[in-house]
């Protein structure tokens, strides 16, 4: 049975859209008070009506993840933090190593890994203070298998991997559990248009004839499930994949 959430307060980075907006979302209606957290502050906005007219609590607070003072003074606006979903993150780029962009590669450690560094650290006082803290980390199955073109994105995410499993080592013993969820094949408005620079034609071809790739909300409700475990439960790492997606490089399409 899962714990009850009443009075519960859950901060979700990358709350604009995709899976961070469906979290946010799915969290309301588990009874979390939701803190919406990302750039875009417009964005924010129409998440936390939509968690309004639900019924749910959301808080709105435009945010930088790789800004490390801005994190650490949101941290000091808050009274309390039970649960901590690292979502901010993203893919720049499909060029092989030979011609990638350094920038792309920093720009993809910076949030990926070091944003969810300064959350994580900014928050684990609290988190530790509510008695039950849970701290998740989304990387993907890019943090374990690599592929061409892939090499930034899958460096990032292997970091944000060895964020999750290290810091698990390290809390042991303490009331706080540290959660890595690595979604597959996921079919988001952003994702792929941003690692296409903006080309709709190329981002629509990753999903080209697969038949029900996952959709933000499926990863939602696997991370709500995972939070809403007992307390002394602590779902290490979950890997979710469409059925169409055997593995990285195998893919069922139709015509």
């Amino acid at each position: 049975m899962a714990e009850p959430t009443q009075s519960r307060t859950a901060v979700i980075t990358g709350a604009s859209s995709g899976i961070g907006a469906a979290t946010a979302r799915e969290l309301a209606r588990q009874g979390y008070t939701v803190v919406l957290t990302a750039r875009r502050a417009d964005r924010l906005e129409a998440v936390a009506k939509q968690v309004h007219s639900d019924g749910g609590t959301a808080k709105v607070h435009p945010l930088d993840v790789t800004d490390r003072e801005a994190v650490t003074a949101f941290a000091g606006q808050l009274e309390s933090c039970d649960v901590l979903v690292n979502i901010a993150g993203g893919a720049y780029g499909t060029e092989e190593i030979a011609q990638a962009d350094p920038a792309d590669w920093q720009r993809m450690y910076d949030v990926n890994v070091v944003g969810a560094l300064h959350m994580t650290q900014s928050l684990l006082p609290l988190l530790v203070a509510s008695g039950d803290g849970v701290v998740v980390v989304l990387t993907s199955t890019a943090s374990f298998t690599n592929y061409e073109g892939g090499g930034g994105y899958s460096a990032a995410k292997h970091g944000a991997h060895v964020l999750a499993e290290t810091l698990r080592l390290e809390v042991c013993g303490q009331p706080l559990r540290v959660i890595e969820i690595a979604p597959g094949m996921v079919h988001t408005e952003e994702f792929s248009l941003n690692r296409y620079r903006g080309s709709s034609e190329k981002a629509d071809a990753v999903y080209a004839g697969v038949p029900f790739p996952l959709v933000a909300g499926d990863v939602a409700d696997v991370v709500a499930f995972a939070v809403t475990r007992p307390s002394h439960v602590n779902i290490d790492l979950l890997v979710v994949r469409p059925r169409a997606q055997a593995a990285q490089h195998k893919v069922h399409r139709v015509s």
